[in-house]
């Protein structure tokens, strides 16, 4: 979903910002970026800009470190398939660089003074990929579905508040809520899809700048110019963006050296350097919060003190300087401070280095001897897997045995994010638009909620700022929520790793967004 200019919406104005976790988080390598020749589909032809002659077409390659979970966009869960996705796909809004809204398919919209109706005018003129008209029924069928309206179970929580949708007409939306939500307006850049369509799994249909081509299970995923793109201001230039399926990160710094490659998010400092002359590597925060998560409800990470204890066994700094090669952030809870008004601070000393503390409340929990522990990671995920091993090292300092299993990205998907089949897991929780959709994630009805935490309090402090419209007092209840989090050690909060990108040197426009976001409509090669 591509960045508009009809009107922006600040979230600090409008007490949303916000932290969701798209299952586990984006890249192989959190890390760098570069740039790439043409590699074409035909001859590419010359557009002359005021900024210089772009490049009207051509094609990138992609190194993507998983293949999609599931190209319906209301049943995945994957960052990285999101990231891809989000090109085919739009929403009435779009996640902007500086973390704000961006109108999409929505012209304009008013909220009452209540808080409970949203009223949503859509732009004229959009048509799917199919051909069809998008009009306010096909908003009608995307939210009935979302929000189980439709009489079959609700697809996400986010719209769960929605009491009633009317559509006064071909282009109004109207939304009831059953109770004030300050999260709800973020959640409006959830895909819009085609009414009554229902093969999204196998071709997915709708509005965005990119059309679904093919899908290849184990090679590829792609992609061709939407030459209907309703939003001309930022119609695609490149003819073709094809993502490579490539796991092994090696390889795939390997493949942008050769030529076989285009564009490599994540890619590692060391990567960056074997690249040499040619390439770009764009950087910056990632708005992403990598932890070690822990299973609240078995034993013996049940017991607050044990998960204390590994807290204090472990050394966040020495994994940021050993596996994220110093480009890291250190943080003590489920927030980053790219978050700013909703971030706690001070949390990430809470729990400093300490063998003997953590050795005495493990004899306190009855572990005086240690215990065995089973570490879990995606094994396509180098990243999480080093942390890991580190994790493992230190542990053994104070009595735990961990043993490291590495299982594929999709048995991790059911196994550990869907049915909480684990002890513990290394995990990134990428940014997203509103602090609720990411400290939600731990509330006790959250059907997703596969830290199995369970705290009355902090249920009713992420409850109670769901509904505050005002921004700082709603800033303050979800800081008291981090703080819980930290004092029970629902997991070890390790860090926010940088983001690096690296491409060829010729292709031009990659945009930073505080969410895992790959802009393909504002990229294009130059001569």
């Amino acid at each position: 979903m591509k960045l508009r200019k009809t009107f922006v919406v600040g979230f600090s104005s409008l007490m949303i910002a916000s932290m969701v976790l798209s299952a586990c988080g984006g890249n192989s390598n959190p890390g760098n970026s570069g740039n790439s020749a043409n590699g074409g589909t035909g001859t590419p032809s010359p557009a002359a800009t005021a900024g210089g002659e772009k490049v009207k077409g051509g094609t990138v390659r992609v190194a993507m470190a998983t293949e999609p979970d599931n190209l319906d966009p209301y049943l995945s869960a994957a960052t990285d398939t999101g990231s891809m996705m989000d090109n085919v796909f739009d929403g009435l809004f779009e996640g902007g660089e500086n973390s704000d809204l961006v109108p999409a398919v929505a012209e304009s919209y008013k909220v009452s003074e209540d808080g409970l109706t949203y009223t949503f005018v859509l732009k004229k003129g959009i048509k799917f990929h199919d051909g069809s008209d998008l009009t306010a029924k096909d908003v009608y069928y995307s939210y009935a579905k979302l929000s189980g309206l439709n009489g079959k179970k609700p697809l996400s929580s986010k719209f769960a508040t929605i009491e009633k949708i009317d559509t006064p007409d071909d282009y109004t939306v109207v939304v009831k809520l059953k109770a004030k939500d300050a999260a709800f307006l973020a959640a409006n850049i959830v895909a819009i899809v085609p009414k009554d369509y229902e093969g999204q799994s196998t071709k997915p249909i709708g509005a965005g700048p990119f059309k679904f081509s093919a899908y290849t299970p184990g090679q590829q995923l792609v992609l061709e110019r939407n030459d209907s793109f309703y939003d001309k201001e930022h119609a695609p230039l490149l003819d073709r963006v094809e993502f490579k399926f490539m796991p092994d990160p090696n390889a795939s710094v390997l493949a942008l050296k050769s030529g076989d490659i285009d564009m490599v998010p994540g890619i590692s400092s060391q990567g960056a350097l074997q690249l040499g002359n040619g390439f770009q590597i764009v950087s910056g925060p990632q708005n992403m919060v990598q932890l070690l998560a822990l299973n609240n409800s078995v034993e013996p990470l049940n017991n607050v003190k044990v998960r204390q204890a590994i807290n204090y066994a472990i050394d966040k700094d020495t994994i940021i300087k050993t596996v994220a090669e110093g480009n890291g952030v250190k943080l003590g809870s489920n927030m980053s401070p790219a978050m700013k008004m909703y971030y706690k601070e001070g949390l990430d000393k809470r729990y400093e280095p300490n063998a003997e503390q953590a050795k005495k409340l493990l004899q306190e929990a009855g572990y005086e001897k240690g215990f065995k522990l089973t570490i879990t990671v995606p094994s396509n995920y180098k990243f999480h897997v080093d942390t890991a091993q580190v994790i493992a090292e230190q542990l053994k300092t104070v009595g735990i045995q961990a043993t490291i299993k590495q299982i594929e990205w999709s048995s991790w998907l059911e196994d550990v994010y869907n049915n909480a089949k684990y002890e513990a897991t290394i995990v990134g929780l990428t940014g997203k638009l509103d602090p609720h959709e990411v400290l939600g994630r731990y509330e006790t009805t959250y059907s997703k909620n596969f830290f199995k935490f369970s705290n009355a309090e902090f249920d009713s402090l992420v409850g109670k700022g769901r509904l505050e419209l005002d921004p700082n007092k709603r800033a303050d209840l979800y800081k008291q929520a981090q703080t819980i989090l930290t004092e029970q050690a629902a997991a070890v909060y390790i860090m926010d790793p940088s983001r690096s990108v690296a491409m060829k040197e010729k292709l031009q426009g990659y945009k930073m967004y505080p969410i895992q976001k790959y802009d393909f409509a504002a990229m294009y090669y130059t001569k």
